[in-house]
């Protein structure tokens, strides 16, 4: 490269991650070309708001971290960097105002993720950022130029330096299929296996056909939920779960992915308890069912006693024997402590997002593969998960942003060194 030149980045892969990495280096002074698969940038990103835009999370910076699980040390350096505090910063330069939820999630004020990407899109051309869609990643050539799929045939592109922002393996109708992990791993990366996260969990022997046919997708709301895993570390949470046509999934079950797909994988199934009145004690629930009901059937009885009806009686009905049923000390042991043999994760392309890929051990403290020196790495493809409620998104922005940054390190040493 000339000293005089302008430093020339491809970027693959324009979601959050990439995104934000060509914000980072066009800023910096290099010609971003931003080369994605489909035919619209960021379609991850929108979908994930369709329900309203989770940015990131206003908690204590500590607790921030802690959803990082295993990965919380490696994930640190980089959140320090561009912490929840400067991300929603980040959106409000971008004329989105934000406010905080009754959980502590953070929302941009209308809830849609669509002007949030069109302003940062009106940046990101401002700035000189080329996009190219419907251009497919397919590894290198020969002479070390990226070759790329596109409407035309196929393009190769030659560049200072590349920032790899591909996604995971959930979603693949938006991008994220996983295909890059046998072009990096035939180039000598360590790449751990792609596993569903934030994902939902098949029961042993599937749901009866009235279970499935009444009650698949309803909500089972304000549940408790408690586990212990594989290592003999306990787990116990509370919130809402969804049965599905052959299982369970929703926002507690998500909350606890890891554990329970590790578990799984470790001893083959686990078992967890559900309380089905987490607000109530033992002894009220074994209180209130023994009470005489007289001629009333007993789903009448627990609703009128105990305030359960619809489909977590229908849970009893199915989880329990007639026996069970009949014995007021079983009921109510049951009804704080449902037991629920879960057997398997959902596939990887169900899941809302995806664990593994590039480990850390791969990389420098720039993002940098160390097996392949000027090609960094971003977002979802990198070894890490965490639960929804903001961290995904948060994670994904600051490491675009290290990325980027480490790039132009990069690009300066390179620079240097031809001067």
């Amino acid at each position: 490269m000339s000293p005089h030149a302008v430093p020339q980045v491809a970027l693959v892969g324009a979601g959050p991650a990439g995104l934000m990495a060509a914000e980072v280096l066009a800023q910096g002074g290099a010609q971003v070309d931003l080369y994605d698969a489909m035919p619209s940038v960021g379609r991850k990103f929108l979908l994930a708001g369709v329900g309203g835009m989770n940015i990131t999370h206003s908690e204590a910076f500590d607790a921030f971290l802690s959803r990082y699980g295993t990965r919380a040390a490696r994930i640190a350096p980089l959140l320090d960097a561009f912490p929840p505090a400067a991300l929603r910063a980040w959106v409000h330069e971008l004329g989105i105002e934000t406010f905080v939820g009754s959980s502590g999630r953070v929302f941009p004020q209308d809830m849609k993720a669509a002007p949030l990407l069109r302003a940062w899109l009106h940046r990101l051309r401002g700035l000189g950022v080329r996009f190219h869609v419907r251009h497919r990643w397919l590894g290198w050539d020969a002479s070390g130029a990226l070759r790329l799929e596109t409407p035309l045939g196929e393009r190769r592109v030659r560049a200072d330096a590349v920032v790899l922002a591909l996604g995971g393996g959930s979603w693949a109708r938006l991008g994220s299929d996983g295909a890059w992990v046998p072009l990096l791993t035939a180039r000598g990366v360590d790449v751990a296996a792609l596993q569903p996260s934030n994902c939902g969990f098949d029961v042993a022997g599937g749901w009866s056909e009235f279970l499935r046919t009444r009650f698949s997708g309803q909500p089972v709301k304000t549940v408790g939920l408690r586990f212990t895993d594989y290592w003999g570390n306990p787990h116990t949470r509370r919130g809402e779960l969804m049965l599905s046509d052959g299982g369970v999934e929703g926002g507690l079950v998500y909350a606890l992915s890891a554990p329970l797909r590790d578990t799984i994988a470790a001893q083959g199934n686990v078992a967890v308890a559900l309380d089905l009145l987490p607000d109530r004690t033992a002894d009220w629930a074994k209180t209130e069912v023994a009470h005489p009901r007289g001629a009333r059937s007993l789903a009448s009885h627990l609703q009128s006693r105990l305030g359960l009806k619809g489909v977590k009686t229908a849970l009893l009905h199915e989880l329990l024997t007639p026996a069970a049923l009949r014995d007021a000390a079983r009921l109510a042991t049951a009804i704080k402590s449902l037991p629920l043999t879960l057997v398997a994760p959902r596939p990887l392309d169900e899941a809302i997002s995806s664990a593994g890929g590039v480990r850390f051990d791969a990389l420098d403290a720039d993002l940098m593969l160390r097996a392949l020196p000027g090609v960094f790495c971003a977002g979802e493809m990198l070894d890490w998960e965490a639960p929804t409620g903001g961290y995904l998104l948060s994670a994904c922005f600051a490491t675009g942003r290290a990325a980027g940054q480490g790039a132009l390190n990069y690009l300066s040493t390179l620079h240097a060194a031809t001067d």
